[in-house]
C-alpha cells in the first residue's frame, strides 16, 4: 500500500479590495472587504522541516509571512485585479515552499478558488436549501426510514477557463445555474422528485450532476452535505463520501528538539475527516452507510478521544502526519473503503494521508 502524505496550513487575513475588471454596476467594483482564508497543501522533501513532524509549523510560518503583506491592507496595492483567482496566483508566487500541490483563497465561507499543482484554477460556490426526505430502502427501525429533514448544503466545483474566455466560470454563472434548482428543492420533499425516490446524499449528488453538467461542461464535482459532518461527492463517474469527527487529545512530539514547545505535553481539538470510495449499492443507493462508518470506527475513536496519544505503543509520533497514517492503517482493517484521512490540529492546519485519489478540496 503506497501512502501519500500532504501537509496543510491555513491562515486568515482581513483586507479590502475593488475589482475594476468586473462590469459596471457589479457590487464588487465598489470598495469592500472580506475575512479571507488562505490555504496551502504540499508534499515537501523529507528533510525540508527542522525535524520530522515539524512540517506543519514550518508551512504555517511560511504562509503567515506571505499573507502579512495582505493583512489589513488594500489588495489592489499588491494585485492589480485582486480576484480570488489572482490572489491565489499571487500567493503561489510568494511562497518559497517545495512540492506545492494546492493553493486556496476563500473569500467567504461560501466561495473560493483553488489552484492545483499545474496552476489550473478551480472555482467553488456553496449553496444551502431546506428539505425533507426519507430513505425507503433502509432496514426497519433505521432512523433514516422516517420522514425527516436537513439543512442541505451543496458545493459546485468547476474548472476555470482562461481569463477572458467566452465561457469563463465565475460565481455569478454558478448562481444562475443553481437558481432554478434551488427554487425546486428549497422547502420541498426530495422523495417527490422523479429520480429521487431514494434520496441518499450519493443519489442527490448524481441527480444534481445530471442537471448541471450539460449546462456547465467545466463542472468537476458536486458535493452534498447532508449534515455539517457528513456528505457525498460525485464527479460523473465516482462516488465518494466523508464523515467528520472531533477528537480532544493530548500529544507530545518525541522527535521535536529540546526546548521546542512541541516536545512538551500539550493538546488539540482535532478535526478528523474520513474519506471513503466505493461502488454505489444499487438497492440502498449509497456507498457506505454513515452510521456504519461511525460504528465501525468507534473503537479507534475511543482509543484517541480524550486520550494521551503519546502513550499509544505503536504510534511513531504525535505529529498529524503520523497520527493520520496510524488511523488510516488501523481503520482500513474494518473499513476497506477508506482511502484518505484528513487530520487538522487547528483550522486548515494538519496533514492529509491517502492511498487513493484525493477528490475535491472541501472547505474546513
Amino acid at each position: 500500500m503506497q501512502v501519500k502524505t500532504l501537509f496543510a496550513a491555513g491562515a486568515a487575513f482581513e483586507a479590502a479590495r475593488h475589482v475594476d475588471s468586473l462590469p459596471e454596476g457589479h457590487r464588487s467594483r465598489r470598495l469592500h472587504g472580506h475575512s479571507f482564508l488562505a490555504s496551502v497543501r504540499c508534499a515537501p522533501p523529507a528533510a525540508w522541516a527542522d525535524f520530522p513532524g515539524g512540517e506543519v509549523e514550518r508551512l504555517r510560518a511560511a504562509l503567515q509571512a506571505a499573507i502579512a503583506q495582505l493583512d489589513y491592507r488594500l489588495l489592489n496595492e499588491q494585485v492589480a485585479q485582486p480576484t480570488d483567482d489572482n490572489l491565489a496566483r499571487w500567493l503561489r508566487a510568494q511562497l518559497d515552499v517545495p512540492g506545492i500541490e494546492q493553493i486556496g483563497i476563500q473569500s467567504t465561507p461560501y466561495e473560493g478558488v483553488d489552484l492545483d499543482a499545474a496552476g489550473n484554477a478551480h472555482v467553488w460556490r456553496r449553496y444551502i436549501f431546506q428539505s425533507a426526505h426519507r430513505l425507503p430502502q433502509v432496514p426497519a427501525g433505521h432512523k433514516c426510514g422516517r420522514m425527516h429533514g436537513h439543512g442541505f448544503e451543496v458545493i459546485l466545483h468547476a474548472r476555470q477557463t482562461p481569463a477572458g474566455g467566452a465561457r469563463a466560470v465565475d460565481y455569478e454563472r454558478l448562481d444562475a445555474l443553481w437558481a432554478p434548482l434551488n427554487a425546486q428543492l428549497n422547502f420541498a420533499c426530495l422523495n417527490d422528485f422523479p429520480g429521487l425516490a431514494n434520496p441518499t446524499s450519493e443519489m442527490l449528488s448524481s441527480w444534481l450532476w445530471q442537471r448541471i453538467q450539460p449546462e456547465l461542461p467545466e463542472l468537476a464535482w458536486v458535493t452534498v452535505f447532508e449534515t455539517g459532518s457528513c456528505g457525498a461527492n460525485f464527479d460523473g463517474q465516482t462516488y465518494r463520501i466523508w464523515k467528520d469527527l472531533t477528537l480532544d487529545s493530548a500529544v507530545q512530539l518525541k522527535r521535536a528538539p529540546d526546548g521546542s514547545p512541541l516536545r512538551k505535553i500539550h493538546g488539540h481539538t482535532y478535526t478528523l475527516r474520513l474519506h471513503l470510495c466505493a461502488a454505489l449499492d444499487q438497492v440502498m443507493g449509497w456507498t457506505v452507510d454513515f452510521g456504519d462508518v461511525k460504528e465501525l470506527f468507534k473503537p479507534i475513536f475511543q482509543a484517541l478521544d480524550h486520550q494521551p496519544l503519546h502513550e499509544i505503543p505503536d504510534l511513531a509520533d504525535c505529529d498529524t502526519a503520523s497520527i493520520g497514517a496510524w488511523i488510516l492503517h488501523k481503520a482500513r482493517l474494518q473499513l476497506p473503503q477508506l482511502d484518505r484521512v484528513d487530520l487538522y490540529e487547528t483550522k486548515a492546519c494538519g496533514a492529509i494521508v491517502s492511498v487513493g485519489a484525493n477528490g475535491p478540496a472541501l472547505p474546513i
